[in-house]
Order: C-alpha cells, then structure tokens, then sequence
C-alpha cells in the first residue's frame, strides 16, 4: 500500500473527512468490525438480554430495584467506559495507520489502545462532564465545549501529551473549524436516527429477539464510525492549521 499524499486544505471540509473515514473503514473491514463486535456489538448484545432478562422478572413480580441491580448496573457503566476507551483508541490508531499508507494490525492496535486505557477514560469523562454542565446553563455551550474537546483522543493517541495536554491541543485545532465540525456531526447523527428507525422497524416485522441481535450489529456499526470519524477530522485539522501531512503523524511512532 503506498502512502497517502495530501495537499494542504485551506478549511475544513466535511465531505472529505467522510469521504476519508469510510474509506479507511472499507480497506479495514475485519479489523473494524472485529473490534467493533468484540468491544461494542457483544456487550451491547449481552446488556440487551439482560435487560429482557430483567424485565420479564419485573412481570413476573420479582422487586424492581434491589442492591444486586444496582450493583450489576455500576459494574455495567464502568466496563461500557472500559470497552469504548479500548476501542475509540485503537480505532484511531488503525485509522492513521492506513491514512499513512500501512496495514493497521489488531495487536499493534490494541497495544496502543490499553496502554494509554486511563488517560483515554479520563479524557471521556472530563468531556462529559464540562459539555453537561455548559448544556445544564443553555444548549449552546455545551455543544460548543464538546465540539473543543471533539478530537482529544486522537491527539492523546498520536502526540501523548496526557489529558489536559490533549485537552487544550484538540481546543486549538478546533478553533475556525467549529461550525463545520458541528455540521459535519449533526450530519452522523441524522444518519444514526434514520438507522434506528430501520431497526425499530424492524422489531416490528422479525420480532424482538431478531431486533436485539440486529441491534447489537448496528451500535457496532455506529461505533466503528464515531471512532474513526475524529482521527480522520484530527489528521483534516492538523492539515488545515499546519499543514502537516500524514507521513509526519506517523514520525511520532518511529
């Protein structure tokens, strides 16, 4: 596979970094997709059941809420933040990788994935939290905070500058850019409503069990997309703001 060579963007372009990101999805489909089932699609999968499973309990007058509950609901958010941080990372890595011209391989993914695991969850959590309070004073600042911090991971994952470092790198790449990043977002996430309402759809006509299995493939889906999507904008970024091509990302892991 040859190195991909890009010239300087003097914006942001939203059609590219599609064009880009499904791109790198359709030269790695195993790897995203085995990864995306394997973090996302089967926990989601397991976590569906259980739900029926618990649900189908309440009918049958089993109590509602009890400390096991609880207990196994705590548990449940803690790996789902594990999973995601595992696979948005090494997504990233897979997806400079090929816009470097290499094959990405699942170990070399992984192995950057769990090594930077922490920081990749501090950094989730923190973005959470700032966009919830901003959204908690009126919509706009929340969406603005998030759209700062969009690309942290990517940066974490190729330049290692630790949470805040990575905080602060992704608000200056973002700053100019911002309206297209939000366009480029609400985009996916007219795409991921008009999805779920196949899959709703398709509860109806193959029933529930069906639904829950198409279901656990379609966050998989979605996943691969929502984690490839920043790297991919993160690569569009560091272009537009410095000029810097995706042979020069790929000097940091030499």
């Amino acid at each position: 596979m040859t190195s991909v060579t890009l010239e300087r963007p003097n914006k942001f372009r939203i059609g590219r970094v599609f064009n880009d990101s499904f791109a790198v999805i359709s030269r790695n489909p195993v790897l995203c997709l085995g990864l995306a089932m394997l973090f996302s699609g089967l926990p989601t999968l397991l976590y569906q059941l259980w739900i029926w499973k618990w649900a189908t309990n309440v009918e049958a007058g089993v109590p509602e809420f009890s400390v096991q509950r609880i207990t196994a609901t705590i548990v449940g958010v803690l790996v789902s933040m594990t999973l995601s941080a595992i696979l948005q990372a090494a997504l990233v890595r897979a997806a400079i990788e090929d816009l470097n011209g290499k094959r990405p391989l699942i170990g070399d993914c992984l192995k950057t994935a769990i090594s930077l695991l922490l920081p990749v969850i501090g950094i989730a959590v923190l973005v959470s939290l700032g966009a919830a309070a901003g959204a908690m004073l009126l919509l706009v600042p929340g969406i603005i905070l998030w759209l700062r911090w969009s690309v942290a991971v990517p940066v974490l994952v190729q330049e290692r500058l630790g949470v805040f470092g990575s905080m602060k790198r992704s608000r200056e790449l973002t700053k100019g850019s911002r309206w297209a990043l939000f366009g480029f977002w609400i985009v996916l996430f007219i795409a991921v409503v008009l999805i779920q309402a196949v899959l709703s759809r398709a509860i109806m006509v193959f029933g529930l069990t069906t639904g829950i299995f198409l279901g656990a493939l379609v966050t998989a889906i979605v996943s691969i997309v929502t984690s490839i999507a920043p790297a991919v904008s993160y690569v569009e970024l560091r272009q537009v703001k410095e000029g810097t091509s995706v042979e020069d990302l790929a000097e940091i892991f030499s």
